[in-house]
């Protein structure tokens, strides 16, 4: 079961980076033919339509920052922590050395890179992130991002979040989705943000499910009780 799980972060986190990043440099090559918008949407799209794919299987955190996220509040147990972001990581290095196949004369690649000063970059990062973490952790089942609703709820946090935040600083929320583009473009130029700012907003929001939601929150797969919640 470990197995398909981790498959299922790589094909989830890969498809996150190509058609979130492949958006970017899409808009950048043809005219701005999709526009902020359009750019932001698609990775709402791509999140949604992951979790409705593979949510059963890993959970559909996709997200490094996500899977601590989870792993903190007692969802997910730790032993599984590493082959997830290591999967993770690869699904967003390969979709970007993809990326960079197709469109070799693209700089960026879709790498994030903050247009106000990097302090103002990192809060911004950990507070997006503690939103996101915030929705995911109020609608997911254990570590299980999985349900009706689930998908539309999480996409659209990440759809709103880059139309707000694009342009200030990418919106990345996601390590993994930083680090693939910077390590195949080579600009690594501000990546510390992109790192510490999601881990961080997904820490301080670990305990708010139970704030709102109580102690029904934070329960494992099985209905057993997480009080580290």
């Amino acid at each position: 079961m470990n197995k398909n799980r981790y498959i299922a972060e790589l094909i989830g986190t890969f498809a996150l980076v190509f058609a979130g990043c492949g958006a970017i440099i899409a808009n950048d090559l043809f005219d701005g033919a999709l526009g902020h918008a359009g750019v932001s949407m698609v990775f709402g799209l791509v999140v949604m339509t992951m979790i409705y794919a593979v949510g059963n299987i890993s959970g559909a955190h996709l997200n490094p920052a996500v899977t601590l996220g989870f792993m903190v509040t007692g969802r997910l147990e730790k032993a599984v922590v590493p082959g997830y972001i290591i999967s993770q990581l690869t699904g967003a290095l390969l979709a970007s050395l993809f990326l960079c196949w197709m469109y070799p004369e693209h700089e960026l690649l879709g790498a994030t890179l903050p247009a106000v000063p990097e302090y103002k970059a990192l809060v911004l990062e950990a507070v997006l992130t503690f939103l996101l973490m915030f929705v995911i952790l109020n609608v997911s089942t254990g570590h299980m991002e999985k349900g009706i609703m689930a998908g539309v709820a999480v996409g659209g946090v990440i759809a709103f979040e880059a139309l707000i935040a694009g342009p200030a600083t990418g919106a990345s929320m996601n390590p993994a989705r930083s680090i693939g583009p910077a390590i195949v473009s080579g600009h690594y130029e501000s990546l510390w943000l992109y790192i510490v700012g999601p881990i961080l907003g997904a820490l301080l929001a670990y305990r708010s499910c139970r704030w709102v939601q109580g102690a029904n929150c934070c329960t494992s797969d099985d209905g057993s009780d997480k009080s580290s919640c």
